[in-house]
């Protein structure tokens, strides 16, 4: 504006050019005497004379930095000091100190939450990676429960050992983890044990049986029930089955259901994620020949009728060849959970 007026003003003069834009001439001629003028530094704020002295500003520094005041807002300080019949400063005073000083941030000791590692776990075989948890079962009466715990392989989906206890303990969940792995024949530095952070997860009894059989420990990350996909899915497929009671009458009644849905699951369950094969075939290492006698039947149907199958030959469904628990992320790949996450098991 100023810029147009000047050249507006050159040809039909100042007051016209100002009249014609609106813009009163005395904000044209301050324009033209700040331009004509070279910057300067605004001059120093004098100290006032109720500062205080360099001595004095020293001493309420090093006083909210002690040890009795340096995790206390300003506020408290100056209260403190106040019954203790000391006056110092001003509480905002006070602030002002400590923002000149970069120290104006949160003062008081609080609980820091950690930073948790991502769990990243990798199985492409069974016997190398579990996961384990507890879940509810609901007893006769209200407040009643029976509390299941489950060891899963993830490659197999196969549970090696589960157990029903009235009680959710540390002390069953040894007696399951040493009595499955002793069944399992598991060696020194060949499993990885992964569960979430419920409280037998987190005993100290656990951690150190875990230590004594050499068996590697990982632990979900807080509220992330995805770090725990294959023992969630497989106590949805339980609580799912048809036969699934709203109640058990008593724990001998919950343990007969658990023995029948464990022997089903394990031995007759065709997991989707498995390529349509039950977890116990893939535990015991038969996956390759059955997959291939169901090759060879597809082969007999597809030379009996070529024209049905209108792809070509039909296959079986691969046996995945590995499955992650959080599988790293690559360029180009979606996250782990969308590649591999827990396949819901299907009726």
């Amino acid at each position: 504006m100023i810029q147009a007026t000047e050249q507006m003003a050159e040809s039909i003069g100042v007051s016209a050019a100002c009249q014609a834009l609106g813009m009163p001439r005395s904000s044209l001629y301050r324009a033209r005497q700040a331009s004509s003028k070279p910057a300067s530094a605004p001059a120093p704020r004098p100290t006032p004379k109720r500062a205080l002295s360099p001595q004095e500003r020293a001493q309420v520094l090093q006083t909210l930095d002690s040890e009795p005041f340096q995790d206390h807002a300003p506020r408290e300080v100056y209260a403190t000091l106040l019954d203790e019949g000391i006056y110092l400063c001003h509480w905002r005073t006070m602030y002002r100190f400590l923002e000149a000083e970069d120290q104006l941030r949160e003062r008081r000791n609080q609980l820091r939450h950690p930073t948790y590692t991502k769990p990243e776990l990798l199985a492409t075989a069974p016997r190398q990676v579990w996961s384990w948890d507890v879940t509810q079962l609901r007893g006769p009466a209200k407040w009643i429960h029976y509390y299941l715990y489950v060891i899963l392989d993830i490659f197999s989906r196969y549970v090696p050992g589960w157990l029903i206890a009235q009680q959710e303990s540390a002390q069953w969940a040894e007696i399951l983890i040493a009595e499955t792995c002793a069944k399992e024949g598991i060696q020194p530095n060949q499993l990885t044990l992964h569960s979430d952070r419920g409280k037998p997860m987190k005993s100290k009894s656990v951690a150190q049986l875990l230590i004594d059989l050499d068996v590697a420990k990982t632990q979900s990350r807080p509220y992330t029930p995805n770090d725990n996909p294959y023992s969630e899915s497989q106590f949805k497929t339980l609580k799912y089955r048809p036969d699934y009671p709203d109640r058990f009458d008593g724990q001998t009644d919950a343990h007969a259901w658990a023995r029948s849905f464990f022997q089903w699951y394990n031995h007759e369950h065709h997991h989707t994620g498995l390529g349509l094969l039950t977890p116990a075939i893939v535990h015991s290492g038969q996956a390759s020949l059955v997959l291939a006698q169901r090759q060879q039947v597809l082969l007999a149907a597809y030379d009996a009728h070529p024209e049905r199958f209108v792809r070509g030959m039909p296959k079986p469904p691969d046996l995945p060849d590995a499955v992650w628990i959080n599988k790293p992320k690559t360029n180009g790949e979606t996250t782990s959970q969308e590649v591999n996450t827990a396949e819901k098991d299907t009726h």
